[in-house]
C-alpha cells in the first residue's frame, strides 16, 4: 500500500460490528463478490486493472484476453467509482484510489460465510431435508399405529435406513456444498 495512509479510504467497522442486513446490502452486488474472490485468489494488495479484467472476465463469461476495452472500462469504472468505495466504507476492502490499489482487511475473510452462491438450477436442499423428515416421520407413525404392512419392518431397521439416508445425504450436501462457494468461477488457464 502507498504511504498516503490518509487516502486509503477504510474506516475500520470489523464485519462484526455490521449488521447481516449491512453485509447483505453490499454484497448482493455481483461485482463486490466479485472483488472478494479475486482477493481470496490472489490476497492484496492488487492492482485495480488486474482486478477489473478478471471481474469483467467472470462476468462476460470469457477469459480475460477475450474482454473488449469496452466491457473493462465499464467494470472498473464501475468499481472504481462506486464498489469498492462502498466496500471499503464498511471495512471490508482497503482501497487507495489514487494508486488504484486494493487490499484485503481483517475483516475480509470474515465474509466467506456469506459468500456462498447457489446457482438456480441448485438442488433444493432445505426442502429434500424436510421431506425426508415428513417421510420418516410418516413411517414411524406406521408403526405407532400398527399399520400393515409397515409392522413387519423391525423398528431398528426403519431407524437404520433413516439413519443411513440422512448421513449419506448430508455427506454429500457437505462435499458439493464446497464447490458451491465463488471460487466456482476460478478459471485455471484463463487468468
Amino acid at each position: 500500500m502507498s504511504n498516503h495512509t490518509e487516502q486509503v479510504t477504510n474506516v475500520g467497522r470489523g464485519v462484526q460490528d455490521l449488521s447481516k442486513g449491512e453485509i447483505f446490502d453490499v454484497l448482493q452486488n455481483k461485482r463486490r463478490r466479485f472483488v472478494l474472490q479475486y482477493l481470496r485468489r490472489h490476497g492484496g494488495p492488487v492492482e485495480l486493472g488486474d482486478l477489473a479484467t478478471q471481474v469483467a472476465a467472470w462476468e462476460y463469461e470469457t477469459s480475460c484476453e477475450g474482454i473488449s476495452k469496452k466491457q473493462r472500462k465499464r467494470v472498473y469504472t464501475t468499481l472504481q467509482q462506486t464498489h469498492l468505495p462502498r466496500m471499503a466504507d464498511v471495512g471490508i476492502v482497503a482501497y487507495d484510489s489514487d494508486d488504484g490499489v486494493i487490499d484485503t482487511t481483517c475483516q475480509t475473510d470474515d465474509l466467506t460465510v456469506y459468500l456462498e452462491i447457489v446457482p438456480g438450477g441448485e438442488f433444493p436442499w432445505r426442502e429434500y431435508y424436510l421431506s425426508v423428515g415428513a417421510v420418516s416421520l410418516a413411517l414411524v407413525a406406521t408403526l405407532w399405529v400398527g399399520l400393515f404392512p409397515f409392522t413387519r419392518i423391525p423398528p431398528l431397521v426403519l431407524a437404520t435406513v433413516i439413519a443411513i439416508v440422512l448421513t449419506i445425504s448430508a455427506g454429500y450436501q457437505n462435499l458439493h456444498g464446497r464447490e458451491m462457494t465463488l471460487s466456482e468461477y476460478e478459471s485455471t488457464s484463463d487468468d
